[in-house]
C-alpha cells in the first residue's frame, strides 16, 4: 500500500530540515578540514600547469633538401658534362660528381667534384666481376660523408640522398614533388627496374637500378654510411653495385619502393612509342641518353633533342609525356587523339579506347635477348603502323608558350611526314598539319587523381585544337 503524504504534519518538515541543518554543520566543520579531504593548494594553484604549443607543421621539402651523388669518370666527363649542364642547377642543387681521379681542368658551370677513395684495402673481396662495383657502393657514403652535417638545425640537415649517372637527365620540379609525399624520417630506398625481363630477373626484381637513379631518406642514408666498410665485404661475389647496395640496404631491414617514374631506359634504338604513351606518373629521371637514339627524329642530335624536351619541361614538368586520350566525334567518323604532353599527339582515324591507346608502340628493341616477353610492361606490336585504321598520324613537339594572366600554357605539335598508308574509310586525316594544345595554369597532380579531360575542335585551316580541363565528376574520356 502506499503511503499518504498528506498525513504528514508540518512540524514533521520542520524535524526535518533542523535534522539536515545539524549534518551540514558537522561536515563542514570536521571533514572538509580534515588533513585528509582536502584539496592540495598545488592542486587548486593551475598556475604550474603548462600548456604546450603543438609542433609546427614540418616544412615542405624543396630542392635545397635535396643531396646529389653523380656516378661520373675523368674519362667520359667532357662527352657527359651538357647532359648533366642541362638540369643542374648552380647555386640551387647540392652535391657533387664523383672521379675516378682528378680532372685536368673543371667548368665553373658544372656541379662541384670530388675524387673517390682508395679502396684497394676491399681489393681482396672484390670478385664482382664489374671492375667500378666497388666504387659505385662506396660512393653512396662518401656523397653522405661530403655533406658534413652532424646534428645542427633540422632545416639545415638534408632529407634525401639522390644517386645518379652522369649519362642520367634528372627532372628535379618532379622528384621534389615526389618525395614530398613520403616521410622523410622514415627509411626509405626508392628507385624503378629495368624495362626488360632479361635485365630485371638476370639482376633482381627487389632492387633500384642505379642508371635510373635511387634515393636514399637521410636516416638510411646514415645507416648505410655506418656499415658500407663491413657490408662491402660480406658479398665479394655479388655481380654489380646494384645487387650490392640492395644487400647493404636490407641489412638494415628496408626494402624497395619501387616508382614508375625512375627510367633505365634499357631499350635500344627509337624509343618514342614509349615517350608517347608514359605510366600515368611523374617523369623523374631518363638515363642511356647517350646510347638511345634522339628522341626527336629529325635534325636533332641527341643533345639538341634533351634540351628541346627540357624546353617543355621549363613551362611545365608536372605533364611532361603525361598522356592525355581525346575524341573528336563528327557525323561520318570519330578521331582519337593520344597526346603526350611536351612530346607528341598520335590521331587516329576511329574510335580507339584508352585502354588500348595507353600501350606503347614497340618501336625499339629489348636490351639484350630475344625471348619473349622483352618488357615489363604490355606494348602493341610495331604492324600496327601498316593498318589504316591502327596506324596514327604522329606530331612532335614544336614550340611552347606560358601565356601571362592565368592564360596557361600553348603547345604546338607539327606533323612528322606523310603517314603512308591510305585512309581508313573516306574519313582521312591527311590535311591535319599541326595540333595546337591548351593546358591549364596549375600543376597536375597525380597521386589519386583521374587524367585530365579533353575538348577537341578542328579549324578551318585543318589545326586540330586541344583544351585540357578537369574531368566532371562522371564525365567519361569517350
Amino acid at each position: 500500500m502506499i503511503p499518504s503524504f498528506n498525513k504528514i504534519k508540518p512540524s514533521s518538515y520542520k524535524s526535518l530540515a533542523l535534522i539536515g541543518l545539524v549534518f551540514y554543520s558537522i561536515y563542514t566543520t570536521f571533514f572538509t578540514n580534515h588533513p585528509c579531504c582536502r584539496l592540495s593548494e598545488f592542486m587548486l594553484d593551475q598556475s604550474h600547469i603548462r600548456v604546450h604549443p603543438p609542433d609546427p607543421p614540418t616544412p615542405t621539402t624543396n630542392l635545397t633538401h635535396l643531396v646529389f651523388g653523380i656516378a661520373g669518370s675523368s674519362r667520359t666527363w667532357v662527352k657527359r658534362r651538357p647532359y648533366v649542364d642541362l638540369w643542374w642547377r648552380p647555386n640551387a642543387t647540392r652535391g657533387h660528381v664523383w672521379l675516378e681521379r682528378t680532372p685536368d681542368e673543371w667548368p665553373a658551370s658544372s656541379p662541384p667534384y670530388r675524387v673517390n677513395s682508395d679502396l684497394r684495402r676491399f681489393k681482396k673481396y672484390d670478385r664482382h666481376g664489374h671492375p667500378a662495383t666497388l666504387r659505385q657502393v662506396y660512393m653512396i657514403k662518401e656523397a653522405f660523408d661530403a655533406v658534413g652535417v652532424a646534428g645542427g638545425a633540422a632545416a639545415e640537415e638534408p632529407r634525401w640522398l639522390v644517386m645518379v649517372d652522369d649519362d642520367t637527365m634528372v627532372f628535379v620540379e618532379n622528384l621534389v614533388e615526389v618525395l614530398n609525399k613520403y616521410d622523410h624520417r622514415g627509411y626509405f630506398y626508392l628507385g624503378g627496374v629495368s624495362e626488360c625481363v632479361s635485365q630485371t630477373a638476370t639482376h633482381s626484381f627487389e632492387l633500384a637500378f642505379g642508371g635510373a637513379g635511387f634515393v636514399m631518406s637521410w636516416p638510411l642514408a646514415r645507416g648505410f654510411s655506418r656499415i658500407a666498410d663491413e657490408c662491402l665485404k660480406r658479398y665479394p661475389d655479388l655481380y654489380g653495385g646494384d645487387h650490392v647496395t640492395m644487400s647493404c640496404v636490407s641489412e638494415l631491414g628496408v626494402s624497395v619502393t619501387h616508382h614508375p617514374g625512375f627510367h633505365q631506359f634499357d631499350l635500344r634504338g627509337d624509343i618514342s612509342g614509349y615517350l608517347s604513351a608514359h605510366p600515368k606518373a611523374p617523369l623523374l629521371t631518363f638515363h642511356h641518353v647517350d646510347v638511345l637514339d634522339p628522341i626527336f627524329p629529325s635534325k636533332m642530335d641527341r643533345l639538341s633533342s634533351l634540351r628541346h624536351l627540357m624546353s617543355a619541361a621549363a613551362a611545365d614538368s608536372s605533364r611532361l609525356l603525361q598522356q592525355f586520350f581525346c575524341y573528336h566525334h563528327n557525323t561520318t567518323a570519330t578521331w582519337s587523339f593520344s597526346l603526350s604532353f611536351g612530346y607528341s599527339v598520335h590521331l587516329y582515324e576511329k574510335l580507339i579506347p584508352p585502354s588500348a591507346l595507353r600501350l606503347p608502340i614497340q618501336t625499339f628493341k629489348p636490351w639484350r635477348g630475344w625471348t619473349k616477353p622483352f618488357f615489363m610492361f604490355n606494348v602493341r606490336e610495331h604492324s600496327v603502323v601498316d593498318d589504316p585504321c591502327e596506324a596514327p598520324h604522329v606530331f612532335f613537339f614544336e614550340s611552347v608558350v606560358r601565356e601571362g594572366g592565368g592564360g596557361g600554357v600553348v603547345s604546338t605539335y607539327v606533323r612528322r611526314g606523310p603517314r603512308g598508308v591510305a585512309a581508313c574509310g573516306n574519313h582521312s586525316a591527311e590535311g591535319v598539319s599541326r595540333v595546337r594544345v591548351f593546358t591549364p595554369e596549375n600543376r597536375l597532380e597525380h597521386v589519386g587523381k583521374r587524367r585530365e579531360c579533353c575538348k577537341v575542335s578542328i579549324g578551318s585551316d585543318m589545326i586540330a585544337e586541344i583544351t585540357l580541363k578537369t574531368c566532371g565528376m562522371y564525365e567519361s574520356l569517350i
